[in-house]
This record gives C-alpha cells, sequence and structure tokens, in this order.
C-alpha cells in the first residue's frame, strides 16, 4: 500500500475533508483499492489505547482543539504516561489542573516544558499553529477570578492564539471597565470571568459588539453557592449574546473563542 497519510487540512491550512475526498477520487481513479482507502482512513480515527485512558491524539486535525490532560484526580505515572504517548505524535502537550508538586517532577522528566502555576496549567513543546489574525481579551471580574482567567490565557498562548488580559474591572468600581475601552474595542472576541453575583458579562455584553463567552467562577459568600449564583445569573442574563461555559471552565472558554477566531480566519482568507 502507497504511505499516504491522511491529514485534515485543505491546502490553505483550514480543516476540512478535502483529504478525505482525494482519498476517494484516488479510487475512483484505480490508484488504491478500496481495502486500502478503508485503512488509511481508519488509522486516523485510531486511539492509543493505554490501560487507563484511549488517548485522542488526532482531535486537532478533527476540531482545532488538541486533546488536553485534564490532571486532576490522575496519579504522576498516569499523567506522565499520556504526556510521553501524546508527545510522541503531535510534538505537543497540554495539561490543566495540575497539582503544584507534580510540576518539579514533570520538569526533569520534560525539561522543554512549559509550567504556570497561576494556572496549574504545563505544556510540553512549542505552541501549536499561530493564528494569523484576531485577538482576545480576558476580563477578570475581580482578582480572585484571574486564575481561571489564567487557565484560559494560558491554553490561548498554547495553541498559538493572541490575547489581551484585562484584569480587577467589575461592578463594584464599574469606571475601571471604562478606562479599558480601547483595549477591549481592539478584540474580536471577549471571554469574561466573574464570581459573587456574576453581574460582570451582562454588563460588558450591553456595552460591546463582540462575541462573549462567561465563566462563572466560585469565588463569594455563602449564597455564591460556590459559582452556581453567578451560573444561574449568567445563563439568565437580559443581554442578548452571552454564552455561559461551566463554573471555573477556562478550558471550554478558552476553546471557543479559539474556535470563533479560527472560523474569522478562514472566512477572510
Amino acid at each position: 500500500m502507497k504511505n499516504i497519510k491522511l491529514k485534515w487540512k485543505s491546502s490553505e491550512g483550514v480543516h476540512s475533508d478535502t483529504p478525505l475526498r482525494e482519498v476517494l477520487q484516488q479510487v475512483k481513479n484505480s490508484k488504491i483499492s478500496i481495502n486500502e482507502a478503508v485503512k488509511m482512513i481508519s488509522q486516523e480515527f485510531n486511539s492509543h489505547e493505554m490501560d487507563f485512558a484511549s488517548i485522542d491524539v488526532h482531535r486537532d486535525e478533527r476540531t482545532f482543539i488538541p486533546e488536553i490532560i485534564f490532571c486532576e484526580k490522575k496519579s504522576l505515572e498516569q499523567v506522565t504516561k499520556i504526556a510521553r504517548k501524546i508527545y510522541a505524535e503531535k510534538k505537543i502537550v497540554i495539561g490543566t489542573r495540575c497539582q503544584v508538586d507534580y510540576f518539579k517532577k514533570l520538569k526533569r522528566i520534560f525539561p522543554n516544558g512549559t509550567f504556570s502555576k497561576d494556572a496549574q496549567s504545563f505544556r510540553i513543546g512549542k505552541p501549536l499553529h499561530a493564528l494569523k489574525k484576531g485577538k482576545i481579551g480576558i476580563i477578570s471580574a475581580g482578582t480572585t477570578d484571574i486564575p481561571v482567567c489564567e487557565e484560559a490565557a494560558f491554553i490561548l498562548q498554547s495553541l498559538g492564539a493572541k490575547f489581551e488580559k484585562i484584569y480587577d474591572v467589575g461592578v463594584a468600581g464599574l469606571h475601571r471597565l471604562f478606562s479599558k475601552n480601547d483595549k477591549i474595542k481592539e478584540c474580536d472576541v471577549l471571554i469574561v470571568a466573574a464570581g459573587m453575583e456574576g453581574a460582570l458579562p451582562s454588563v460588558v455584553s450591553g456595552l460591546y459588539h463582540q462575541p462573549l463567552i462567561a465563566i462563572p467562577t466560585s469565588v463569594g459568600y455563602g449564597t455564591a453557592l460556590n459559582g452556581l449564583t453567578a451560573l444561574f445569573a449568567m445563563l439568565t442574563s437580559c443581554s442578548p449574546g452571552v454564552t455561559v461555559v461551566n463554573i471555573n471552565n477556562g478550558v471550554g472558554a478558552a476553546a471557543a473563542a479559539f474556535k470563533i477566531l479560527k472560523l474569522i480566519e478562514k472566512g477572510s482568507s
């Protein structure tokens, strides 16, 4: 069988079904057999099976977002084994919710790793495909919301996206938000994190035109209910266009923002 590796990218670098069409065209033109085509296609969807994990190494080729190791509740041995396998295939590994005491041990194993205590995240290898256009604004209501924003920023940096951090501009002192007006207007997508009553995303959405992804954080006293109050407030926002991810989900917000920028880039190319 010819050594052809299927890649879910077009000649312009945009993920698509073009290679699949090319394979089918080769079958039509009798350049490869049906069995060869089936093997080529199925290989792209194979997972790397381990006794405790099934690693989806081709996820970024389908979705723009690679498989990210969620380290919480995983042992160091499990994180290391998964990281080795992904790195062997992709030359980049991203991990989140990583225990701080893992960092030093992982650093010895992967000396080319980048570790962020603030984001509780790490990256092994260089960032992925850089976006040529667009910038994401990452806005926090308070200082205590910053760790979630740092997780989102770390993911965006690893994916190769440009971003602007705008921190501690919550509704208790709304003039702080207005002082960042020019920076916010320069962004194409906004991520807004807030705890307590979760009001900031509604305010920002009512002032600016960009797509907005809200992150409720588990910050606040008593009836903040570990982020549930902020979550409900954001879901019931009267400002149209507020999209909400789960509590403290910086990864989800970063992934959504990145995909929006990829579509913008695709549409303008």
